[in-house]
């Protein structure tokens, strides 16, 4: 498991992508894309538009609380164990799998705000991740060489523990 240290977590409160206010102004940017969710709201409201995300990352929460609208779920669910701040192997193992045969849905027991992170490094170059930035919108990063490299770096501000 991967866990990241409390001097780091400043690090990840800075969208890692372009933020939206509003998803409408997103949908443009979606024609023809594959794209991959991570959040309980932004999979739900994506799916009110249309868009089935290849892959969909939940937890049943949003912002610590109860979410009320759970999405459906589409193809394959596959749940994982993920405390919060970490990042367990079981998780990834699930993102690398969803993303090679989608459509699929991760549903995590714990939480799932940091999966945008092995999600960035999984999604084919091209693809559109979305996840919610809480209080400010909707965060649209496009999977590029940059944005992989970037993540990876991420990922080593984190510790392996067990």
């Amino acid at each position: 498991m991967l866990t990241l240290p409390e001097e780091h977590r400043r690090l990840f409160k800075e969208p890692f992508g372009i933020l939206y206010r509003e998803l409408d102004e997103i949908i443009p940017y979606l024609t023809h894309r594959t794209v991959f969710t991570v959040g309980d709201v932004v999979t739900h409201n994506i799916r009110k538009t249309g868009i089935i995300p290849a892959v969909a990352i939940v937890d049943g929460y949003t912002m610590r609380s109860p979410c009320s609208k759970a999405p459906a779920v589409s193809g394959e669910c596959i749940r994982v164990d993920n405390p919060a701040g970490s990042l367990t192997d079981s998780l990834i193992e699930a993102i690398n799998h969803a993303v090679a045969h989608p459509p699929v849905t991760i549903v995590v027991e714990g939480e799932e705000d940091l999966a945008v992170i092995p999600m960035v490094i999984a999604a084919p170059l091209g693809s559109i991740v979305l996840y919610g930035q809480p209080h400010e919108g909707v965060v649209l990063r496009e999977v590029t060489p940059e944005a992989q490299a970037t993540a990876r770096q991420f990922l080593e501000r984190f510790t392996r523990s067990r």
